[in-house]
């Protein structure tokens, strides 16, 4: 009652995981990466060893397949099993029980391994590869257009509850203190697909780093749009007002959101960090 793809982007050395499922709080169970190392799903009556386990298997030098077929050959439950490794060097595998439900099955190709079972058809699995083939941005963009994708073309036929994406990264954590890039699930939910993908998309506004060319002068208009909606939010008491009173001010609100990774110096002000203040409620 699961469909997720396991990806690897050569260029950043990314690693994910991503997966819906009609099961409360999926992200607790399929998703498994560690960077350097390899992305593992296990799903149908998932074995949550398969995670540990297998990373494990992979760290020590097994490929993708080697790895699936090490694990299954020790577990007598193997036939209700369903999982997809990629490894660090970017060989998929994908493993599918026979015992279970239709429509179950895999695929694999570049980078990628892309597997759901109870699902409306396998037009599922095969809209997750070729849209994660075909799709441009980062590999967290590419894993939600895929499942995005996948649910399009008819998802998990008992209906949609949760999802989750799980990206690993070196030092790509908060502050740069461990691996755990993107981590963000959505437990219960009418429509956790789209849901997700609102999350990483805030998820990104607060921790992504500023663009060149998203970094506006804190003059004319722009000045004015701060002060209009730094008053309408009641962190001015009135709008005539002098630069350090505004500046520190505007300090204030970025604080209060947690943008500190969007703060520029003195003067400036990130595209972002002006749109989400227009478009926040008081």
């Amino acid at each position: 009652m699961t469909f997720s793809i396991a990806g690897f982007d050569p260029q950043t050395r990314e690693l994910g995981v991503a997966v819906q499922s009609k099961f409360i709080g999926v992200g607790s169970v399929v998703p498994w990466a560690k960077a350097g190392v390899g992305a593992i799903a296990t799903q149908a009556f998932a074995n949550p060893t398969y995670g540990p386990d297998g990373l494990h298997l992979l760290e020590q030098g097994k490929t993708a397949q080697e790895t699936i077929d090490a694990l299954i050959s020790k577990d007598e439950g193997k036939a209700d099993r369903q999982a997809g490794i990629v490894d660090v060097n970017g060989n998929a595998a994908t493993f599918t029980g026979d015992r279970c439900y239709d429509w179950a099955g895999g695929q694999t190709g570049k980078h990628y391994a892309a597997q759901g079972n109870i699902l409306v058809s396998q037009e599922t699995v095969e809209a997750m590869g070729d849209t994660f083939e075909q799709s441009d941005g980062s590999l967290a963009e590419r894993l939600l257009k895929a499942l995005d994708a996948g649910q399009a073309a008819g998802g998990d036929r008992r209906g949609k509850q949760a999802a989750a994406i799980y990206v690993v990264k070196e030092k790509g954590g908060y502050l740069g203190t461990n691996n755990r890039y993107v981590d963000l699930r959505v437990d219960d939910h009418s429509n956790p697909i789209k849901e997700l993908i609102r999350i990483y998309y805030l998820h990104q506004l607060y921790f992504g780093i500023t663009k060149p060319e998203n970094i506006l002068d804190v003059k004319g208009t722009v000045r004015e749009e701060i002060i209009t909606h730094l008053y309408r939010l009641g962190f001015l008491g009135k709008k005539n007002v002098e630069d350090q009173t505004l500046y520190e001010q505007l300090t204030s609100f970025i604080h209060t959101e947690n943008f500190e990774r969007r703060e520029l110096e003195k003067g400036k002000i990130d595209q972002a960090v002006l749109d989400f203040m227009k478009s926040k409620e008081q």
